[in-house]
């Protein structure tokens, strides 16, 4: 569940403690890890079709971990620049036009 740390940041106003960042961070990456099995695994899903021989299953899954990594780009991309330039022990800034 990302919405309650996202909804953390806009409270702050976009300054985000150093553990926190780092914890969404690894959420992030633990989504495209398990976005990446999912997309192997996708085949192996099955599901009663609605319709034809749509496999819905299998993509509602995808979409979902899809959706998640959307909401977590923007943070994504100021943890790394944040990362590159003050290092791992600081805060993120994001900017107040961009905080959800």
């Amino acid at each position: 569940a990302v919405l309650p740390q996202l909804w953390l940041v806009s409270q702050t106003g976009g300054r985000i403690q150093a553990l926190t960042s780092h914890f969404i961070a690894m959420l992030a990456f633990s989504r495209v890890l398990s976005g990446i099995f999912m997309w192997h695994a996708r085949q192996d899903i099955t599901c009663a079709p609605w319709t034809g021989d749509f496999n819905h299953a299998s993509w509602a899954v995808l979409a979902a971990h899809f959706l998640h990594l959307c909401l977590l780009g923007d943070f994504a991309y100021y943890y790394g620049k944040n990362l590159v330039t003050k290092g791992l022990g600081a805060c993120v800034e994001v900017s107040a036009m961009d905080v959800v």
